[in-house]
């Protein structure tokens, strides 16, 4: 269940941007995990993406209670957050919980050799903390850098994380159900994919929404043609039978003449 919305305190978007946080020095991540692409496939999803909407996702900006926690605070890999000024969080570059109203509902950390130690200990502890409803963490390796290659902790009542529930398919899939998304998180050949039980499919990765578009423009285009050939028909048919009404026109007109000569 994700966190109730608080009210943000008025001038609060009048306030200076965050600075960016430190980048990470282990570039494997980027080479396994398309941040700007799946964030974006979650986005859209959530229809997060919209002018005036209410739901925040982004990473690598900082997390914190108030802007004087800086720089200690963390800076995540994926933040989403519901029902909060998105377009406010955006321009502060970063998420200040005071200000947005309320603690994310979903905060996702990904495997990097640097920080995995880290990331699966005294992370998952700030993160209680800071009352984040679901703590996810995604490791492409498989769990060589952190313990497993993907699992998740959702908040208590008590504000302590209790894991949760993972499961390991046949073909190697290992998926956790996130009830802050309403959907699965799967470790999929080294790659994060999101399942939506509605629809009983994965949400596009960037390769496939792109097929699905070229699909739909190309049944678009498909039909048109069909469209415009049926007009061609119907204007061939109707010319068709235009003709043959003046040809019956002619010959009744011809036959009159010699029955009255």
């Amino acid at each position: 269940m994700t966190t109730k919305p608080v009210t943000p305190p008025p001038g609060a978007q009048r306030l200076p941007p965050l600075p960016d946080p430190p980048r990470k020095s282990d570039m494997q991540e980027n080479i396994h995990f398309d941040r700007p692409a799946t964030m974006n496939t979650l986005a859209r999803h959530l229809d997060a993406l919209r002018d005036g909407a209410t739901t925040f996702v982004a990473g690598r900006g900082y997390l914190c209670q108030q802007r004087s926690d800086l720089p200690s605070c963390p800076y995540p890999d994926m933040i989403v957050a519901f029902n909060v000024p998105a377009l406010q969080i955006s321009e502060a570059n970063g998420y200040v919980i005071s200000e947005a109203g309320k603690p994310p509902d979903f905060v996702l950390e990904v495997a990097s050799s640097h920080t995995a130690k880290r990331d699966y200990t005294c992370k998952r502890e700030i993160y209680a903390n800071l009352g984040v409803t679901e703590y996810w963490r995604f490791d492409h390796t498989g769990g060589q850098h952190y313990d497993a290659a993907l699992t998740g902790d959702r908040l208590t009542n008590d504000g302590a994380y209790r894991p949760v529930e993972m499961f390991t398919e046949p073909d190697g899939v290992i998926w956790g159900y996130s009830e802050a998304l309403g959907l699965s998180l799967c470790w999929v050949n080294r790659d994060l994919r999101f399942w939506d039980r509605a629809q009983q499919r994965y949400l596009p990765d960037p390769s496939e929404l792109e097929a699905e578009r070229n699909s739909e423009r190309q049944s678009r285009a498909n039909a048109e043609t069909r469209a415009a050939n049926a007009e061609t028909r119907a204007n061939t048919e109707r010319q068709a039978r235009a003709n043959a009404e003046e040809r019956i026109r002619l010959l009744e007109q011809e036959l009159r003449r010699r029955q009255n000569p």
